[in-house]
């Protein structure tokens, strides 16, 4: 399983490289990082963050916020009942994907035996049920329902992750996990579990709504979980188990759980949701351009744009980069920009103010905590410099930087780093 599930996400060439190389006797790696077992061979490629003992508690806490799941004691294993229950761990993200969307509906034929006639009377049916004449007509009508069998199939994944194990957990982990549960049972009122198979036969078409999109992976996976099938790829005697992510991808969904919650929009340039026009009038894109100027910055509101990078930037921004984000500031008439980047603990947070248009370009090192003695330690010390991000977020400060600080971002761009 590949996380994002287009590589081409970033347009950074991730699909047409390697996920490692054995150059001399060094192996080199890129922005892929995760876990896979090949036959009795275990590989794992942790962020540049990792300990000398193994332990990439950067990673599995980047996981457990993106996928709102504890992941540190899941094992890259070729073990199939091990990876078939990831799948379960990995049902509550897309459960809340979809429904962000919406409650999948669709419309259904339902037959009525009574006298408030709403629609084609069904002849045979009336014949059967109601001679001699009772005073109802049996009728059938077509509406819109929620409960459909897209939603009885997910209804049904619900309720047999309910047996296993740690099933109660998954589902009941925060907030929006079991508002989205609730969701489904609610509009799942003529749940049969004796109908399981039925559903599930119903369900082989993938969903092909263009506005209920996310609902095509969810039915997949679910799938997956009520007929037992397990991550993996290749014939049966080179079997490939495991999980992969893109990096970047993965620092990006991280951010988007912490500067959500101070008002910063994640737009879905993929998707086109979000974002903001560049020509005041759409029509002057025509004149212009034959493409839509439609800009998609990582994060952004009222008066500030961030940009999400993975790679250092300690020694200076990218050309490209800051020309980007200064188009964002001046299209979206903010004062503050700036890059958001991990950091092993060098990095200063500092300030540029951009001459003729008086903004203010920040460097914001999200500093990792590196000597963490356990990973209930490591989470203490991360949620501290998430909130200490946020203050700095909000205070917008404009000092300058000191002696000390990183080159201004007016360098040469600088090479991704070799290694996550």
């Amino acid at each position: 399983m590949v996380f994002p599930r287009d590589l081409n996400h970033y347009g950074d060439d991730i699909s047409e490289g390697h996920i490692l190389e054995l150059q001399g006797d060094q192996i080199i790696t890129g922005n892929i990082m995760g876990f896979i077992g090949v036959n009795d061979t275990q590989i794992d490629i942790r962020s540049r963050f990792a300990k000398e003992d193994g332990n990439d508690y950067f990673l599995h806490y980047m996981l457990q916020r993106v996928f709102a799941i504890n992941l540190f004691d899941i094992k890259h294993t070729t073990d199939k009942e091990q990876v078939f229950d990831f799948l379960l761990y990995l049902f509550p993200y897309f459960l809340q994907k979809a429904l962000g969307q919406g409650l999948y509906k669709k419309y259904r034929r339902f037959e009525y035996n009574d006298a408030n006639i709403r629609g084609p009377i069904d002849v045979s049916r009336h014949i059967r049920q109601n001679i001699p004449f009772r005073g109802t007509v049996s009728y059938s009508t077509r509406e819109h329902s929620y409960d459909n069998e897209v939603t009885q199939l997910i209804r049904h994944t619900i309720e047999y992750i309910k047996t296993k194990a740690h099933g109660a957990h998954i589902l009941s982990n925060n907030k929006e996990t079991k508002e989205a549960v609730s969701q489904i049972v609610m509009a799942t009122q003529t749940y049969n579990i004796r109908e399981r198979q039925k559903v599930i036969n119903q369900n082989l078409r993938p969903v092909r709504h263009p506005y209920y999109s996310a609902y095509t992976e969810l039915q997949k996976i679910c799938l997956q979980i009520l007929r037992h099938e397990s991550l993996k790829y290749g014939q049966e005697k080179d079997k490939v188990y495991g999980i992969l992510f893109d990096g970047a991808w993965l620092w990006e969904e991280y951010l988007d759980t912490i500067l959500k919650t101070e008002g910063f929009k994640h737009p879905e340039n993929k998707k086109q949701k979000g974002g903001f026009r560049m020509f005041l009038d759409d029509k002057e894109d025509e004149s212009i351009s034959k493409n839509s100027r439609r800009l998609y910055p990582d994060f952004y509101k009222d008066d500030f744009i961030l940009d999400a990078k993975y790679k250092h930037l300690n020694s200076g921004v990218g050309r490209e980069d800051l020309y980007q984000v200064v188009t964002y500031m001046y299209c979206k008439s903010a004062k503050h920009g700036g890059y958001l980047y991990p950091d092993e603990g060098s990095g200063q947070v500092c300030s540029y103010q951009l001459a003729g248009y008086n903004g203010y370009m920040h460097l914001l090192p999200f500093k990792v905590p590196q000597n963490s003695e356990n990973y209930d330690k490591f989470i203490e010390l991360i949620g501290k410099e998430e909130e200490y991000i946020k203050d700095k977020i909000n205070e917008k400060t404009d000092s300058p930087c000191s002696p000390t600080s990183p080159t201004p971002p007016t360098t040469p761009p600088s090479s991704p780093a070799s290694n996550p």
